[in-house]
């Protein structure tokens, strides 16, 4: 898959995943109405360039407007005008081969949950004492899925519980049909990706319009 084949899929499941409006196609890309108080919408850039980040950039006047763009920060910086900053978290966007193989079990003394809502399968892992300890969710969009909020509570970590979490969403997008997953990683998170099998295939640097 090459960048806009990724970014296609990445936005399919990304709206899919967090339950937003569809993407609507645009010259550069696409546009999200997500709608959220800090993440009003976004537009997501395959193949940015100066004059169309410079010009969007110009256009979006309303706090917490987005862009996302697959290309490093350093490389997008002089392109961004007065009111629109880049924080501090690069991400790496990764794809892999899914595998419908066996669920790994989880660690002892813990419990997962797996639900299907809305064509999204949602994975919960449960402490002992019964509260959060791992989450994530995947959605099957087709021949693609997108990996999207996995998280694991700072106290349970370095339990091997993400990585169940994510071959526990690879097995369950697989089995609906997907061959190829896609995510956006962070710094923290690629490494976790990396050592299951996903590959990188390029950086995803936000941009944020902020307060007038």
């Amino acid at each position: 898959m090459d960048m806009r084949a990724i970014t296609s899929a990445w936005v399919r499941g990304w709206t899919a995943s967090r339950g937003t409006p569809a993407a609507v196609d645009q010259p550069w890309g696409y546009r999200i109405d997500v709608g959220l108080p800090r993440h009003v919408l976004r537009h997501v850039l395959p193949a940015p360039d100066a004059d169309t980040v410079g010009a969007l950039c110009e256009r979006l006047t309303e706090p917490y407007s987005w862009l996302k763009v697959m290309a490093d920060a350093e490389e997008v910086a002089p392109w961004i005008t007065e009111g629109w900053t880049i924080p501090d978290d690069p991400g790496f966007m990764m794809v892999k081969r899914l595998d419908p193989g066996v669920r790994p079990a989880p660690p002892e003394g813990y419990a997962r949950t797996v639900e299907v809502r809305d064509g999204v399968v949602r994975v919960r892992i449960l402490a002992p004492d019964g509260t959060l300890a791992a989450r994530g969710q995947i959605a099957p969009t087709g021949a693609t899925a997108v990996a999207d909020q996995i998280e694991t509570d700072a106290a349970h970590r370095r339990r091997g519980l993400g990585a169940n979490v994510m071959l526990t969403l690879e097995a369950a997008a697989a089995q609906a049909g997907a061959a190829t997953g896609v995510l956006s990683a962070t710094v923290d998170g690629r490494q976790l990706y990396g050592a299951l099998g996903w590959e990188y295939r390029g950086p995803l640097t936000g941009i944020v319009r902020g307060e007038v």
